[in-house]
């Protein structure tokens, strides 16, 4: 036995809503989409400006994320990308950059489009220990230094910042969305 359930109420629907019903099979996640191509170029400009590359590329950026390594910019980066089409880069913050007190000279430009991420140091140690462990960059000594330096930063600079640490991907990304009030591109 068989039910088309959608046909049922398609008609309910279309007096309630007002609009005719477009019977396309996967039209929503069609190739020949606008929004694919926003969603096409936010990923490939993502790739191409991660993890601090490619800074003569930031004026096109619609948020630029910057952290401590490991801190979640780069997933973070790519959701923005492939589900909402924005434009996403990201810079680490190194222990250089920190122990200046001051933003990078290639980010002070686009300062009204950076966003921090931060995280608890214990998680950040745990992540650095299984792609370094037991060195000095994984230790929980030095993630807590880096973790405290960055907050400050954020806080002198006056940047929007998040803790990642309890937080998906899509839970960060949908705050960040709602925080800087950037939009889905659809046209």
């Amino acid at each position: 036995v068989s039910y088309d359930f959608l046909t049922a109420f398609s008609d309910k629907i279309q007096d309630e809503l007002k609009v005719a019903p477009v019977p396309k099979i996967h039209r929503t996640h069609s190739m020949h989409e606008k929004s694919y191509d926003f969603r096409i170029d936010a990923v490939n400009y993502a790739l191409t400006n991660d993890d601090g590359a490619n800074i003569k590329n930031y004026a096109e950026a619609d948020i630029i994320l910057v952290g401590v390594s490991r801190s979640g910019k780069t997933p973070t980066s790519l959701y923005l990308a492939l589900q909402y089409g924005i434009k996403a880069a990201n810079y680490p913050l190194t222990e250089d950059d920190l122990e200046t007190g001051k933003l990078p000279t290639c980010l002070t430009a686009y300062k009204q489009k950076l966003f921090g991420l931060t995280i608890d140091p214990v998680r950040l140690a745990d992540i650095r220990q299984r792609r370094m462990a037991n060195s000095k960059y994984a230790s929980l000594k030095q993630c807590r230094i880096e973790v405290r330096e960055v907050e400050m930063l954020y806080k002198k600079h006056k940047l929007p910042y998040l803790n990642s640490t309890h937080h998906s991907v899509e839970e960060i990304s949908a705050k960040i969305i709602s925080d800087t009030g950037l939009e889905r591109r659809k046209y």
